[in-house]
């Protein structure tokens, strides 16, 4: 019997993901547990397993293609067997799809369209279109994400298409060479005009001897994924920022304390961030509220702490989690910790060890960084910044001492908790630097 390959849910905040790679062609044998297919997500490349014994029947999905979770992406059939193939896109109740407008064919039993595409659009805009005729593909969206509203699709019944469809990097290298657009014919998909439309206008015109050198970057892949999510961050969440500024003077001489303890041991190794991390997820256990996701209209307490622990790498940032980082002591944090931050840098990381984080905490001490404002990670509900020690003159029982201080930034969802609770829990953080021997009262 057949089986429909479908596009997994990996993680609690997916909704849609990358197909970037098929291991095997159509006609191919395929192994239950063998990897069939490549889906890259927010911030990582996954290998997907092949669910069942057989055939691959058919490729439903090329690669490249970035679909919603529980869409068909292929079909394994037994030898022999001969299942209906599936014709363009379809996904179950997890997301709607549109199929592409503008007079294409009905939708008759052996010659359906496979050109299928997903339009953002709301339910109010989907029936403006239809009453009005009007082909969604072409009209542009200001809702998040692009997506198109009723206001949209008003404006373009009104005011008729939009100028020349144009990538941003073409309009604004146009923009600085003074020429217009709409004397250019796009190559792109749907017409749209490319930098190479461009740059091939400019020498056409015998201007691209003096045409100003462009350095492009690709603005893909994680660099993209993070601006996507930082973007919808900003635009989903009430974001509210609490700083303190702490004495961790005695949590220095405590991290000095453990490693000469274990200074002949090279497999141990303890940092500041170590400590943190005990510290913060201690806190968490006291402020269950704190350690929630947002789902909907619920707000999801969390028994035990997954701690992310951002990790800078050359091409942008990643979080990896630490499991229940509450039930563990302070040797197995570094060590756990550790070595998620190896598996960050070398890549290979699993998709389990960079999800359903419950609390973040990013550090930004190496930099030279006193104190800055994280973004939340959704759905989570705070997110730590952590920044430089700095040795500085402090007034303590009445004499100028120098302590080493340190600036602790909290973030918080201000729709889930209130800034009052937000700031008992920075401090009582604050308190177990202050005070390392706090942390196990």
């Amino acid at each position: 019997m057949s089986v429909n390959v479908k596009m997994p849910k990996l993680g609690m905040t997916m909704k849609e993901g990358k197909l970037s790679k098929w291991f095997k062609g159509e006609n191919d044998s395929v192994q239950e547990g063998e990897e069939l297919f490549e889906v890259e997500t927010e911030k990582i490349t996954n290998k997907i397993d092949s669910p069942a014994t057989g055939i691959l029947f058919q490729i439903v999905i090329p690669e490249g293609t970035v679909v919603p979770v529980g869409t068909v992406l292929g079909i394994i059939a037994e030898p022999g067997e001969q299942p209906e193939r599936i014709e363009g896109i379809q996904v179950g109740e997890v997301e709607e799809i549109t199929p592409t407008p503008s007079g294409a064919p009905e939708p008759a039993e052996e010659e359906k369209t496979r050109e299928t595409q997903y339009i953002s659009a709301t339910p109010a805009a989907k029936r403006l279109a239809k009453e009005l005729d009007i082909d969604l593909s072409q009209v542009q969206g200001t809702g998040p994400e692009g997506r198109i509203k009723e206001a949209d699709v008003t404006r373009y019944h009104e005011q008729g298409p939009p100028g020349p469809k144009a990538t941003p990097l073409a309009v604004e290298i146009a923009r600085q060479e003074g020429l217009d657009l709409s004397a250019i014919a796009g190559t792109g998909e749907g017409g749209k005009i490319t930098k190479e439309d461009v740059i091939q206008a400019l020498a056409m015109t015998r201007r691209a001897e003096t045409a100003k050198p462009f350095h492009l970057i690709p603005f893909t892949g994680m660099r993209k994924a993070i601006a996507d999510n930082m973007h919808a961050s900003l635009h989903n969440t009430a974001q509210l920022t609490l700083f303190t500024e702490t004495d961790v003077t005695e949590s220095i001489r405590f991290l000095d304390l453990v490693r000469q303890e274990h200074k002949k041991d090279e497999t141990i190794r303890v940092s500041m961030n170590d400590i943190i991390i005990l510290a913060t997820s201690r806190a968490l256990k006291r402020f269950p509220i704190m350690n929630s996701t947002q789902i909907g209209d619920e707000i999801l307490l969390h028994d035990s702490v997954r701690m992310g622990i951002a990790v800078a790498l050359p091409e942008g940032l990643i979080v990896p989690v630490l499991n229940e980082a509450d039930k563990k002591g302070l040797l197995q944090i570094a060590r756990e910790s550790r070595e998620l931050a190896r598996k960050a840098r070398e890549g290979t990381l699993s998709v389990d060890e960079v999800t359903d984080g419950t609390f973040t905490i990013t550090n930004l001490s190496g930099f030279g960084v006193d104190g800055f404002t994280p973004i939340l990670k959704p759905p989570e509900t705070g997110i730590l910044g952590v920044g430089r020690v700095v040795a500085k003159p402090v007034v303590s029982k009445g004499e100028i001492v120098i302590r080493s201080m340190m600036v602790l930034s909290l973030t918080i969802d201000h729709r889930v908790v209130d800034g009052a609770l937000a700031a008992e829990f920075l401090q009582t953080v604050a308190r177990y630097l202050e005070q390392p021997p706090l942390i196990m009262s």
